[in-house]
């Protein structure tokens, strides 16, 4: 008479499923997801008052338009993108009213009266790459910055970016915090960075 064969032996599944959970759970704690970032841009406060805002001055208004062609027309002129962060300087810190002590511009009466009234206007058309846009606000927001360091370095010893560094890092103590902040805030007001971003042209 034959030996009887015996079964198999069964595989416990029962804890596979635990296996699998604590492996997706791993993974879960040890990825990092990439996250696409948008522009950095702080929102004005809203103007619960609803006035009507001051009319400004055609002069006081330095326009930049971004065709779909990703060509730059700047005051109704053909400009390289090169050139721009140049033009917006002497734009910004013309002081064409006099009542800017600290502007070293050419203090043309036909451009800006002073920094606080200066606008630059940023518009461009629905075809416009992406690429081209923000080539064109970095070197409008560079000209800003090139202007406070400038001020910032005759004034404190140090350049507005070297100020927000300190401010930003995790290390500065808080004393030495709210030392910098009024130095901050006060380059700003001196160089408002007042950069109006219009809707695409369709």
């Amino acid at each position: 008479m034959g030996r009887k064969r015996s079964a198999p032996p069964e595989v416990n599944a029962g804890s596979m499923a635990d296996i699998a959970f604590l492996l997706l759970i791993f993974f879960l704690v040890t990825t990092t997801i990439q996250t696409d970032q948008g522009i950095n841009r702080k929102l004005p406060p809203i103007d619960e008052t609803n006035q009507e805002p001051p009319p400004v001055k055609e002069k006081n208004i330095f326009t930049v338009l971004i065709n779909k062609n990703d060509q730059l027309l700047v005051e109704d002129t053909p400009m390289d993108l090169k050139d721009l962060r140049q033009a917006a300087i002497d734009f910004l810190d013309n002081g064409g009213d006099g009542s800017c002590a600290y502007c070293k511009g050419e203090k043309n009466s036909a451009s800006s009266d002073n920094p606080d009234k200066a606008i630059i206007s940023l518009q461009n058309d629905a075809e416009t790459s992406y690429e081209a846009y923000i080539s064109v606000q970095n070197e409008l927001v560079a000209a800003y910055y090139f202007l406070r360091d400038r001020e910032c370095m005759a004034r404190y010893g140090k350049t507005f970016r070297e100020l927000e560094a300190m401010f930003d890092d995790p290390k500065t103590k808080e004393a030495q915090r709210l030392r910098i902040e009024p130095l901050i805030k006060d380059i700003q007001t001196l160089f408002p960075q007042k950069l109006s971003e219009a809707e695409p042209k369709r």
